[in-house]
């Protein structure tokens, strides 16, 4: 069973991505939910990111949270993200905690499914991420699943159904890629270039690979089978260590409130 770092036990923190199909083709962190523990609550406030969307992309606001300086507060989970969480009540809820890794009994909470699962849903261009926490030596890790699995070629397509969990692999900074310029390539130990990191991941692990060249590996922390869904299929695990960087602090992900 996968067991999830949870960065503090009084609050967790995930961010909501909105990917921009029709001008740029980019990401952009535009809000961010705290999960608090005292009182239990959930606050979402918008993010420096959507004012770059705003700018770049024309982003309209998400209708339930019209104030871009608003703070949120409810004690149940907002709308816009209950409706990425999966109900136990389903008869395939089972089946999809396996495929997460998470346990399905007792059913993990709406947090700790986003945080894995991304939410991401056929019907809108939003994702959601977790916090990546820095700890106290400077060391991370962060789970992601495998993008771009879809776009590579038939053989190295084939070489993900024979990876087998704590696989060693490879991530390498990609300088020129088509669609987003910088990059972060995933590849297996014989050299097949898989698929890619996460968008919205890609600065702050390049400034992990760039400072510590020598202390961040990549393997393969959960496998699922390719009847899964393809946005699922190869779950990723990346350690390293950022001696000066602060993951998740510049200018997009400051709050606006």
């Amino acid at each position: 069973m996968i067991q999830w770092f949870v960065e503090d036990e009084d609050q967790r923190t995930v961010f909501l991505a909105w990917e921009d199909k029709a001008l740029t083709g980019g990401w952009f962190p535009i809000g961010k939910l705290d999960a608090v523990a005292d009182p239990a609550e959930y606050h979402f406030r918008y993010i420096g990111g959507v004012k770059r969307a705003q700018e770049e992309a024309g982003y309209p606001l998400l209708p339930d949270f019209p104030d871009i300086e608003g703070v949120y507060r409810s004690q149940r989970i907002f709308p816009v993200f209950k409706n990425r969480v999966i109900s136990p009540n389903r008869p395939d809820f089972g089946e999809y905690m396996r495929i997460l890794g998470l346990p399905e009994d007792p059913a993990p909470d709406p947090i700790e499914i986003l945080t894995v699962s991304g939410g991401r849903r056929v019907t809108d261009s939003y994702e959601v991420f977790p916090k990546i926490v820095k700890r106290e030596d400077g060391g991370f890790t962060c789970r992601f699943f495998l993008h771009g699995l879809r776009h590579v070629n038939p053989a190295a397509r084939a070489r993900v159904d024979s990876l087998q969990e704590g696989e060693t692999l490879y991530a390498t900074i990609e300088l020129t890629n088509p669609a987003t310029g910088l990059a972060v390539q995933i590849q297996t130990e014989d050299y097949h270039m898989i698929g890619w990191s996460p968008r919205y991941l890609v600065n702050d692990l390049i400034e992990a690979m760039a400072e510590s060249p020598n202390r961040y590996r990549a393997r393969v922390a959960h496998v699922n089978p390719d009847s899964a869904y393809v946005n699922h299929r190869l779950l990723v695990e990346m350690e390293g260590v950022w001696d000066d960087h602060e993951p998740m602090s510049g200018e997009d992900y400051e709050p606006l409130a």
